[in-house]
């Protein structure tokens, strides 16, 4: 799937989609922390992720960039740090003219307000007007992997984000979660629906044929019903 179909389909998805589309397809659910999110609110941003490990310097950003496909992420692993911000205006503007679609920082940024002018998707844990006070070794491998959270994210990822944060999902499966993610995202517009013309949830998913058989049975949850009956809503 190219970067532009991907973005065309998650232009009508959202990140919660994707993730109980993931528990349905079996595929663990890697969510970024949630102090990870937009600098500007209402960003979107799906692609390959493009992954970087900073250890005080943007060289590791530039080397990144000589090998983007137009659409990828630029996915940094800063370590979650607080005391300094790695990405700034100019590596924004960089990413830009070397086609990528956004940046996803386990980390900080700073120039917040010229990287509201430039548009480029950046998600970060926050601002700080400091950069890198420190300059380390830069390991070999510092572009095979980034470590986002408790997650570590390759170029076989994709990453997704939107208002609810930055998912992770293996490209491998990227086909049957957007699937599911689709028809979840149908069922649950439909229910929508059915209760603003006056059917409850309770009633569309039959709560009480499922209360009734918790009783039968008190080992069945209410998700296992809801499969039963064709809802969404957990998954």
């Amino acid at each position: 799937m190219d970067s532009q179909e991907l973005r065309r389909r998650f232009a009508a998805l959202t990140t919660a989609h994707l993730t109980d589309a993931c528990i349905r397809a079996q595929v663990p659910v890697r969510c970024a922390p949630s102090a990870l999110q937009a600098v500007v609110p209402g960003t979107r941003v799906a692609g390959r992720a493009l992954p970087a490990r900073h250890v005080g310097s943007v060289d590791v950003f530039l080397e990144a960039f000589e090998d983007a496909e137009p659409g990828d992420v630029l996915v940094v692993d800063n370590g979650g740090r607080t005391d300094e911000a790695c990405v700034g205006d100019l590596v924004a503007l960089e990413a830009e003219t070397a086609g990528v679609s956004g940046i996803v920082i386990w980390g900080l940024h700073r120039d917040t307000a010229d990287i509201r002018t430039i548009g480029l998707p950046v998600f970060s844990t926050g601002s700080l007007s400091t950069g890198p006070q420190r300059i380390e070794a830069q390991p070999e491998n510092a572009l095979e992997s980034a470590v986002v959270g408790d997650w570590t994210v390759t170029r076989a990822d994709l990453a997704f984000g939107d208002e609810d944060g930055v998912v992770f999902v293996p490209s491998s499966n990227a086909a049957d979660v957007l699937d599911l993610a689709e028809t979840i995202r149908d069922t649950e517009r439909r229910q929508a629906e059915r209760i603003r013309s006056g059917v409850s949830l309770r009633a569309q998913v039959r709560f009480d044929r499922y209360l009734a058989a918790r009783r039968e049975n008190p080992s069945l949850t209410f998700r296992e019903h809801l499969r039963a009956v064709g809802g969404a809503i957990e998954e």
